[in-house]
């Protein structure tokens, strides 16, 4: 019988073609980090540690592990915490909360950022941040949970009931340590966004590693210090890349036998659906209507055209670094994937544990370490749109790795063997073949992406040539000068482009019409 493992082990002509295009990749993805290492020790380690162990340095640190343990614990809490009274419980509208759960994604953070901070300019430190950045990331937790909570069998849950255990120890003991890998995956989200935050810090005037990153660049031009900073940074991201990876362990959530799931009972609230219900509400107006509010309130206060010429002109450039960038992201994907999909060997898992490597390194450290490549080696990209497009793409290339894999998964491999037969070579039978039937995941990474990329703020701001506005870097010159009027319209057009990613998002999380 043929099945899509046929691709696997025949009809891999070509592969070597494939092989050698993923490599290539692999190279561009592990660019920054070669460089950033280089750049950090060309003075030597003598130097190079000395400036580690600075007492700024430690401040730096202090305040991004402190930030990346309150806000992901928080995200966790809160998170794990509306997804069980959501999927759970009988909480009424339950279809409803989870919308209004996911929707703050459609907010950018420092956005969220600017709708607080127009509101009540006192709210700084690290108060203010872990509150912003909760209000932020929590659906990374959320979403993930949820979608687990409602595919689990909940046979071992009654059977937990049956031995004596209440709702509560039940969640403890049999819910909870299964959707552990959901929890920390989204956990990792968090983190990693943490680690990368540069607009939520700044304007809150909290500083860690990527706000002093980019401040050392503008003010000093200085790659080899900002190299240094960037170097504790990759290190503290390998840290929460490992951490995630040990504390995941090897849970099986796999069902043994046939039958069909059944579906778990949902435990009445009684008298705790009250507060429930005002604790969400609570929590929605706070992440989803404050910025809202704050959009509108100084649109209708700073007297901006809404449509002005400056606007217009940031959405074409955005529209146009976005389409390219997905463009080039998907092809670049591509061989990725379908080396992924046809082999696993030593090889090939290296390749994706470097592109999912460098897409954890903040946009700063990518942007630093291209902006040193120009400068030193290849002067001509410096200050064009190309180099900033390819930042993009080392950025976001899993968005659109993650979508095309699963549609490779998911197409006939007979369909590609009988092309073969019929006298196809290789690269005819791709083209004709596979990828009209990968085009939906094909088009999915690409809208990631297109859509990722038209929110991202830190890489733009190093890397956009002069006289280049995006969307991001509009909003971010205006609300920096405190212009909260100016940067309302471009805060309300990144919400409106964000909006079809987190509906896509929506539409994968709202199966049951509950």
């Amino acid at each position: 019988m043929t099945s899509t493992s046929t691709l696997s082990r025949r009809g891999t002509g070509g592969i070597g073609p494939v092989a050698i295009s993923a490599v290539v990749v692999a190279g561009i993805c592990v660019l920054p980090l070669l460089v950033i290492l280089a750049t950090a020790t060309e003075s030597g380690l003598g130097v190079a540690a000395q400036q580690v162990f600075r007492p700024r340095v430690g401040e730096l640190l202090g305040n991004t592990v402190s930030l990346v343990l309150v806000t992901t614990t928080a995200c966790v809490v809160v998170g794990v915490g509306a997804a069980w009274l959501v999927e759970r419980t009988e909480l009424p509208a339950a279809r409803w909360w989870r919308l209004a759960l996911v929707a703050p994604l459609a907010v950018p953070a420092f956005v969220n950022a600017y709708a607080w901070v127009s509101l009540r300019p006192s709210l700084t430190g690290l108060g203010g941040a872990a509150l912003i950045t909760t209000l932020s990331y929590t659906p990374f937790v959320f979403l993930p949970v949820a979608a687990l909570l409602r595919g689990l069998d909940s046979r071992w849950e009654d059977s937990a009931r049956s031995l004596g255990l209440g709702a509560w120890g039940t969640f403890a003991k049999i819910v909870l340590p299964q959707v552990r890998p959901a929890l920390l995956g989204g956990a990792l989200l968090v983190a990693l966004h943490l680690l990368a935050e540069f607009g939520v810090l700044a304007m809150l005037r909290f500083p860690t590693f990527t706000t002093a990153i980019l401040d050392q660049y503008e003010a000093a031009f200085d790659t080899t210090a900002g190299s240094v900073l960037a170097t504790v940074l990759m290190v503290l991201t390998a840290l929460v890349l490992t951490g995630e990876r040990f504390a995941r362990g090897r849970v099986s959530l796999a069902r043994i036998g046939s039958g069909v799931r059944v579906q778990p009972q949902r435990v009445p609230l009684g008298r705790w659906a009250g507060p429930a219900i005002v604790g969400l509400t609570t929590w929605v107006l706070l992440s989803l209507g404050v910025p809202l509010y704050a959009v509108g309130h100084w649109l209708g206060a700073g007297g901006t055209p809404i449509l002005s010429p400056a606007l217009l002109g940031a959405l074409s450039s955005t529209v146009g670094l976005a389409l390219t960038a997905g463009v080039l992201t998907t092809v670049a994907a591509f061989p990725v994937a379908l080396l992924l999909h046809r082999r696993r060997t030593l090889l090939t898992e290296s390749i994706e544990r470097i592109t999912y490597f460098a897409s954890s390194l903040p946009g700063v450290v990518v942007a630093l370490a291209l902006v040193t490549v120009a400068i030193r080696w290849i002067g001509p990209l410096y200050q064009t749109p190309f180099l900033l497009v390819i930042a993009y793409a080392i950025l976001f290339i899993p968005r659109a790795m993650v979508s095309i894999r699963a549609a490779l998964a998911q197409a006939p491999g007979g369909l590609l063997e009988a092309a073969r037969s019929l006298g196809d070579s290789p690269w005819r039978a791709t083209r004709r073949v596979l990828l009209p039937l990968i085009a939906p995941g094909l088009l999915s990474g690409f809208a990631m992406v297109f859509l990722a990329t038209c929110v991202e703020l830190t890489a733009t701001l190093l890397l956009a040539p002069t006289g280049t506005t995006t969307l991001a870097t509009g909003f971010w010159a205006a609300s920096d000068s405190l212009d909260y009027g100016v940067a309302a319209p471009y805060a309300l057009m990144m919400i409106l482009v964000s909006a079809p990613l987190t509906w896509l998002l929506l539409s994968n999380s709202t199966k049951d019409t509950r």
